[in-house]
């Protein structure tokens, strides 16, 4: 298990520059913790350089970017996209005379679930496919990474890969009940991963979102030793999650989404971070809090942790600064429901002794449980139903709040940072927007 290691104090200002490079190691869609870094890059003049997960054909072949889909994703982006196909993971992979998981599992029932298997040794032979395609493909970016570099620039490259959900309609059903279950519907997520289905997602998940760290890392050894060489420094980030301190009872207490199962690969993200940096790559996995983003959807309950930023924000700010924050959020409620309301259901659930009994550092990624599982939902279901508009939600301000300070400290403090891996809980947010270099992130 990682050392627990949270952010302490604000980094100093890092040494980036006008003519550095950002570089992103997974396609930006929308806006989410990645948005963060990109905006604070391009506020210090950085160059930002994309990558792209290409596209399938209907036929299932993996594809550069066409000249609009190029042009689209160069225009979200604010820079240029680098346009060979990082497509991370192994569920099209057909090998050794087998079909690829997904025409597998093209005709599966939801209610076969704990009943379908895979001919021995076949995912390990798709994985290893697929990760010398994968590999393939970052070599070929690193050798154009080597032309967009200027001489003497510094380089920080942003791991943003995760998930690994292999793309078949069997998995959504049961998903839905693994993580929205109650009653006759809930799933036990302990016995789905028991599952062939289930080690499948965690073999999958181990691949992209934990694994593609290890081969960025070693696909650019060549081109950090000649940064390095040119006099510049080369810095690599990474999105973890391994739960967060929020205020519980007026005090910070560690805690996590539950059932949280891609913590597994999380925790294999950071131990490839921790032995980078045993042989003197500087690789820093950063520890994020919860956010609402359209790929959470799926995890319902998860914002909950996110209330609690109100008054951790407001204990750091005051009232007169925090006030404009609370009237936007008070302002999405409907009549009769307040802010103060809605923070002392989230502590209910948060505080609540059922949730103490399962969540624990030091066993975690916990399963969940029915009680817990429905607890939660119930829970989240009051909280969003507090509010006028379901497309104009609390959560997402805050979540606009943390991805924008969380990639403010991460192009910071990667620049010297204290560990391979570091939370960023929400005390630090708070004390990072009440500070000068901060204070813009409260505007709407």
């Amino acid at each position: 298990m990682t050392e627990y290691r949270p952010m302490q104090q604000l980094p100093d200002n890092a040494g980036y520059k006008a003519g550095d490079v950002l570089v992103l190691a997974g396609e930006l869609f929308g806006r989410g913790y990645a948005n963060g870094l990109v905006d604070e890059a391009k506020r210090l003049g950085m160059t930002v350089i994309g990558t792209t997960v290409g596209r399938r054909d209907p036929d299932g072949t993996l594809r550069p970017l066409n000249s609009d889909e190029l042009a689209e994703s160069e225009s979200l982006l604010g820079g240029k996209i680098i346009n060979v196909p990082l497509e991370a993971g192994f569920d099209m992979e057909a090998v050794a005379g087998h079909a690829s998981v997904t025409e597998q599992l093209k005709k599966a029932r939801p209610d076969d679930w704990n009943s379908i298997t895979f001919a021995e040794g076949f995912i390990d032979q798709a994985r290893a496919a697929g990760t010398a395609r994968f590999r393939t493909a970052m070599a070929r970016v690193a050798q154009e990474l080597e032309g967009l570099i200027p001489v003497g620039a510094n380089v920080l490259f942003a791991h943003t890969m995760a998930g690994g959900i292999p793309r078949v309609r069997v998995f959504m059903p049961l998903l839905n009940r693994v993580f929205k279950g109650t009653g006759d519907k809930y799933l036990s997520s302990g016995d789905f991963w028991k599952s062939e289905l289930g080690q499948l997602c965690d073999v999958s998940f181990n691949e992209v979102t934990a694994d593609t760290l290890r081969y960025l890392l070693e696909e650019t050894a060549n081109l950090r030793e000649r940064v390095s060489a040119a006099g510049g420094r080369v810095r690599y980030t990474a999105y973890g999650y391994h739960g967060t301190e929020v205020l519980v009872n007026g005090e910070y207490r560690w805690q996590s989404y539950t059932p949280y199962v891609q913590g597994l690969a999380k925790m294999r993200l950071e131990d490839i971070a921790a032995e980078a940096t045993t042989q003197g790559v500087v690789a820093t996995v950063f520890n994020c809090p919860e956010i609402q983003t359209n790929s959470s959807a799926l995890f319902l309950g998860v914002e909950i942790s996110l209330y609690p930023l109100l008054t951790a924000i407001w204990r750091e700010v005051g009232d007169a600064a925090s006030t404009p924050l609370f009237e936007r959020c008070q302002g999405m409620l409907k009549e009769g429901e307040s802010v103060e309301k809605l923070l002392e259901r989230a502590n209910s659930y948060l505080s609540s002794p059922i949730l103490s009994a399962i969540v624990d550092y030091d066993s975690w990624p916990q399963h969940n449980t029915l009680e817990q599982a429905e607890l939660m939902l119930a829970a989240s279901a009051e909280l969003m139903g507090m509010h006028t508009d379901q497309k104009q939600l609390i959560c997402a301000e805050l979540s606009r709040i943390v991805f924008l300070a969380t990639g403010r400290l991460m192009v910071h403090a990667s620049w010297n940072p204290a560990a391979p891996a570091l939370w960023l809980n929400h005390d630090i947010i708070a004390r990072l927007v009440a500070e000068g270099r901060g204070s813009d992130i409260l505007d709407a």
